[in-house]
């Protein structure tokens, strides 16, 4: 094996990664550092508007202590955690003003005005993130709290439903809603009808015996809801579990399927808010400010500079051990390509593909290549070992006769000379056929076109064979639409057209039927060669137009052919711009297709 070749250090991919990154790094950390002293009072005030996202955050967490408290007992700890964890200044009040908690110190001005009011029943800062919705918080369950027995017995019932919906080919996720109860929501968003089929779960959509009294108070608070008066008595909010917080369907839109107006939308929601309102705390005050007098602006002290500077440097030297990371994991894989590309070409070596970047697709492409090239190698292999059988037998049967009549023990009568005369034909047509194949892949056939008459051509076709089918018993019929036209080669078109007549021939029993047919399709000329033999198995179809390939390993070279015809009409055909199929039926015989360009009729000259 060639050994690697070294590379000078200059040259180095590694160095010269490294130095660029060195490069680059000091280039930007001294901008940004230049940057960063000039602008610090305003780069510091542009990263307070975090506080913007801490203070949706804050309210955020203050609601679902309202939303899961009967009143404010307790709040007190949560305000001085918050205050704490976010650096803000948080304070509670009633509507009147009266205190409830405040992270400062007693008698401390509150700011001027309210940053937020805390109703759970009418703003929901649960359901997205940084947003204030309009509607009941999820986190206000009241009785519709789960106790833990219930809990486990709902979760068990969701992944039950849930393992049979993986089974039938489909996924979903789970998760508990603020309630306690174990929600699944399908992968595509919503359950396909087998999974209603095969996986309905009348337990899982059935009320708990907690929620089902929650319910049954909720029913005889909208029994008498405007629009909804005709369904007294009957337990509306008892279907499946349409009104139990944290499911799919908001009350809201539970009314309006009923058929409700918005008054009676309005009514349901009232009545949601009511049997909730004992469940959460009242109403409050949100005041957000600044923990006391913070100076704004950046001091750019000795110890700030020397911070500046040290971070830098940490900066720069992360940098460079990260770009030397980096290019470690790029150069490993290049050597290895490298070194496989150097193995001798009879090994065909690969390389491991490890990741799924630029050089994970290049090791990629070098095994394929290699695949590509170790198959074209056995291809030729294979092909040689061929062409040497086929000229084998004709040259080893002609040396053998020649030899016998050398010695005298054989007269030179006219059958010997006949049976020489058939082996010298049979080596020519392996000689030409090869010859054609090797012009087809040189780009050297030569095609002489002309316009060529379809009818003229089957005719001549089946004309030529017409004998050996009368010697074999096998009818050969014809059907061919008049005035169609090819613009062709007529000498290849007989070759090819004369190669699958001949084969069919070859395969079809005494008695059978070889028909010919030819016919328009659009701006295409169709033509098929139909016979009655046994066909082609299915694993054999894909292989039928390949070289040296025969159905019947076992058949001899002259009752079988050389394994070149099919191969030749193959690329006659698509040397005219066509294409040509194959198929069969075991048993039923075989098609051949052939789909050429239309051509038009030449124009007669007047006499």
């Amino acid at each position: 094996m060639t050994p690697s070749p070294r590379i000078p250090w200059r040259k180095s991919l590694l160095v010269r990664l490294v130095l660029t990154s060195m490069a680059i790094t000091v280039v930007s950390v001294g901008a940004t550092s230049w940057l960063a002293v000039e602008t610090t009072t305003r780069a510091i005030q542009e990263e307070r508007g975090q506080v913007l996202s801490d203070d949706t955050d804050i309210l955020r967490q203050v609601s679902g202590f309202a939303a899961t408290h009967a009143d404010w007992n307790g709040v007190q700890t949560l305000v001085r955690t918050l205050s704490h964890s976010m650096g803000r200044r948080i304070a509670l009040t009633t509507e009147t003003g009266y205190p409830i908690a405040d992270s400062a110190a007693p008698g401390t001005a509150l700011p001027a005005r309210a940053s937020a009011t805390v109703e759970p029943l009418n703003t929901d800062t649960y359901t997205e993130p940084g947003a204030q919705l309009a509607g009941i918080d999820p986190r206000a369950v009241g009785p519709y709290l789960l106790p833990a027995a219930e809990r486990a017995q709902v979760k068990t019932l969701a992944e039950k439903r849930l393992a049979c919906m993986r089974r039938y080919g489909s996924g979903g996720s789970s998760h508990q809603s603020p309630s306690g109860r174990t929600v699944i929501t399908p992968d595509d968003g919503e359950a396909s009808v087998p999974f209603r089929a095969q996986c309905a779960d009348g337990e899982l959509n059935t009320a708990t015996r907690t929620e089902q009294k929650a319910l049954d108070e909720l029913n005889a608070m909208i029994a008498y809801c405007p629009g909804l008066e005709q369904g007294r008595g009957i337990p509306l909010a008892g279907a499946g579990i349409d009104l139990v917080p944290g499911s799919n369907t908001p009350a809201s839109d539970y009314a309006r399927r009923l058929g409700g107006s918005q008054r009676t939308q309005s009514c349901v929601d009232s009545a949601r808010r009511t049997q909730l309102d004992p469940y959460v705390a009242p109403r409050a005050r949100l005041y957000l400010g600044s923990l006391g007098q913070q100076p704004a602006g950046f001091n750019l002290s000795p110890a700030n500079k020397a911070k500046i500077v040290g971070v830098t440097g940490l900066v720069l030297v992360t940098t460079v051990a990260m770009t030397a990371v980096v290019a470690i994991r790029l150069v490993r894989p290049l050597r290895a390509l490298t070194a496989a590309a150097q193995q001798p070409p009879q090994r065909h070596a690969r390389v491991t593909v490890t990741t799924k970047d630029e050089t994970g697709y290049l090791a990629a492409a070098f095994n394929d290549l290699t695949a590509r090239r170790e198959q074209l190698e056995s291809q030729r292999k294979a092909m040689v070992s061929d062409i040497a059988h086929e000229l084998r037998t004709p040259l080893t049967n002609i040396r053998g006769w020649l030899e016998v009549t050398r010695d005298g023990l054989l007269a030179p009568d006219p059958d010997l000379i006949a049976s020489l005369h058939d082996e010298a034909l049979l080596l020519q047509h392996i000689i030409d056929d090869l010859q054609d194949l090797a012009a087809v892949d040189s780009g050297t056939l030569s095609l002489h076109r002309e316009p060529v008459g379809v009818d003229e051509l089957v005719a001549q076709v089946v004309s030529a064979h017409s004998t050996r089918a009368e010697a074999s018993g096998i009818r050969l019929c014809t059907r061919t639409d008049p005035g169609l036209w090819l613009e062709a080669d007529p000498v290849r078109m007989r070759q090819a057209l004369g190669n699958l007549l001949a084969n069919a021939l070859r395969h079809t029993p005494e008695n059978g039927t070889v028909t010919l047919t030819a016919k328009q399709t659009g701006d295409l000329a169709v033509l098929t060669v139909e016979d009655t033999g046994g066909g082609i198995a299915p694993e054999d179809l894909p292989h039928v137009f390949e070289r040296f390939w025969r159905a019947e390993k076992s058949r001899s070279r002259r009752t079988g052919g050389s394994g070149l015809g099919l191969s030749i009409v193959r690329q006659l055909v698509e040397a005219h711009g066509g294409t040509i199929t194959a198929d069969s039926e075991p048993g039923a015989g075989a098609v051949f297709t052939i789909r050429l360009p239309r051509g038009t009729e030449p124009e007669r000259l007047s006499p």
